[in-house]
């Protein structure tokens, strides 16, 4: 996907503030069972139409209003993802300004998992 070069200029800006990791990071951490939340925030619409098997939904939309409900512990780890890693990664900067410091963007985003044929979850 073609993204303006203004979004691309936000997502540049924000990256070498947060940590990126990999699918075969979560992969690792859900087979070692690791406590982590995997948190899909791309749209409602979606987040129906097909997400990575053991996330959770939480819209980037209403990320910032509702994550102290969804992930109260502030230093837990949360993996984020999205379309292909962009909007994940302006969600975890923003993680970080409330004070979340172990948020982690997962690099490629379901785009990434999908090639992979990894499994999925569907409404």
């Amino acid at each position: 996907m073609k993204h303006s070069e203004a979004f691309e200029k936000i997502v540049a800006e924000v990256k070498p503030r947060i940590k990126e990791v990999t699918i075969d990071d979560v992969l690792s951490w859900q087979a070692a069972q690791e406590d982590f939340v995997f948190m899909d925030v791309r749209e409602d619409h979606e987040w129906r139409e097909g997400r990575a098997c053991g996330s959770i939904h939480l819209g980037r939309g209403i990320l910032e209003r509702d994550i102290e409900k969804v992930v109260e512990d502030k230093g837990k780890k949360v993996v984020l993802y999205c379309g292909g890693g962009y909007r994940s990664a302006l969600a975890a900067d923003n993680m970080q300004k409330m004070g979340y410091t172990n948020v982690l963007s997962m690099a490629g985003g379901i785009r990434a998992w999908r090639e992979r044929n990894l499994p999925e979850e569907r409404d």
